[in-house]
């Protein structure tokens, strides 16, 4: 059974949907640009079998606080807020594109707070084309605010960003969509290559692999999450 609940993290209160047994170890999901947790339906009761799973609604998405301040800095903040109210200590992480790089921010802020981490189809911190994107018609289930605020930091990242994926200290599983995504695949090997107990894999399905192949990305990631722990490697990548 899922469960929608809410929790203020500061001046922002953030939605989120639990399943899984209680006393399971805890995997957040952190979706991607425009989406919410609702994008993580089709691939969360696999991982609900063996975590107690919390996908959020990042800030500006779905059910969270829509505040009009957005920044990818700001909802990494928002995300170990949530983890401190809820007392989750050290969890699993999953993100996907936006949500990856929120996902790798906070590796590299609080490497204490992330045991293993996969990156679905997550960018290279590098600069990239900038561009102007149009506002759909109709209501949305996002604030348009937020999306350039978020594109502009994407297409020009900070140079810190690059700099500290060797700090990452947990064990990492990169997700490559193959040649048809939209993502550069040199790029998400790049970042895989940097962070030091990095490896990737690609699913040659394009960006969006989760939905796209539910059941391939669920065994892939299960695969790394439900490893026991062992000697710690200085990298490793496939």
């Amino acid at each position: 059974m899922v469960d929608h609940r809410s929790v203020q993290t500061g001046a922002v209160r953030l939605a989120y949907r639990v399943s899984g047994p209680l006393d399971a170890p805890p995997l957040v999901l952190l979706h991607a640009l425009g989406e919410n947790a609702a994008d993580w339906d089709a691939v969360a009761p696999a991982f609900a079998r063996h975590r107690r799973v919390l996908a959020l609604d990042l800030r500006g998405h779905g059910r969270s606080d829509w505040p009009g301040d957005y920044s990818l800095e700001l909802m990494q903040v928002d995300v170990i807020r949530f983890l401190d109210v809820l007392g989750l200590g050290q969890v699993d992480l999953i993100g996907h594109s936006m949500g990856g790089i929120v996902a790798y921010l906070l590796a590299e802020n609080h490497p204490q707070r992330v045991r293993r981490l996969v990156l679905e189809d997550v960018p290279v911190p590098r600069p990239r084309e900038q561009t102007i994107p149009a506002r759909p018609d109709g209501d949305l289930a996002f604030d348009w605010a937020m999306v350039p605020a978020i594109r502009k930091q994407i297409d020009a990242p900070d140079p810190r960003w690059l700099e500290r994926l060797s700090g990452i200290t947990a064990e990492t599983l990169v997700v490559a969509g193959g040649p048809s995504s939209h993502v550069p695949q040199d790029g998400i090997a790049e970042l895989a290559r940097r962070v030091p107990a990095g490896r990737v894999i690609t699913i040659p399905v394009g960006h969006l692999v989760h939905r796209a192949a539910p059941e391939t990305f669920t065994e892939a990631a299960l695969a790394f999450l439900l490893v026991k722990e062992g000697p710690r490697r200085d990298r490793c990548q496939t």
